[in-house]
């Protein structure tokens, strides 16, 4: 099996112990649906489809799992990396990137580095495409911009 594969079955089993349904399907929609515009973006930017894929399938894990999104980036990037040490599924250098993206991702103004910038922006997609009906987070307007002038629709 492969590690993506692997590290979907431990999320879906995760997020199988989400008691509202509700929270279970938004939890579901919204890792997966990163975790596509993130190997989308890779592709374009030329980066690691893989990581980028695994990092998203991690990034809201910590906020599912205890239902609160305080400090969750952080909480999150701590909980990531004890999740693939636990699987084996990258090595230390993977493992950084991993959760590096995953500490970063939730600090919509500041640009990091190429995969943390990649996860902000799935992130955005996710939050902006899944539903256009919404109006867009101040916090995520200029970088919704961006996206949009990457991909040629404006």
């Amino acid at each position: 099996m492969g590690r993506l594969k692997e590290l979907r079955n431990y999320i879906n089993s995760e997020i199988g112990k989400i008691d509202d349904v509700d929270e279970r399907t938004a939890a579901t929609v919204h890792l997966y649906g990163v975790s596509l515009a993130a190997v989308i973006l890779a592709k374009k930017r030329g980066l690691n489809e893989e990581l980028a894929a695994m990092a998203a399938m991690l990034h809201d894990l910590y906020a599912y799992k205890t239902a609160s999104y305080d400090n969750h980036a952080h909480k999150g990037a701590e909980l990531a990396g004890n999740v693939l040490k636990e699987l084996a599924l990258t090595n230390n250098e993977e493992t950084e990137i991993i959760c590096s993206a995953i500490y970063h991702h939730d600090d919509k103004n500041t640009v990091d580095s190429p995969m943390e910038e990649l996860l902000k922006d799935a992130d955005v997609i996710s939050h902006t495409m899944n539903d256009p009906s919404k109006p867009i987070k101040e916090k995520e307007q200029d970088r919704y911009n961006n996206i949009c002038k990457e991909f040629e629709f404006i």
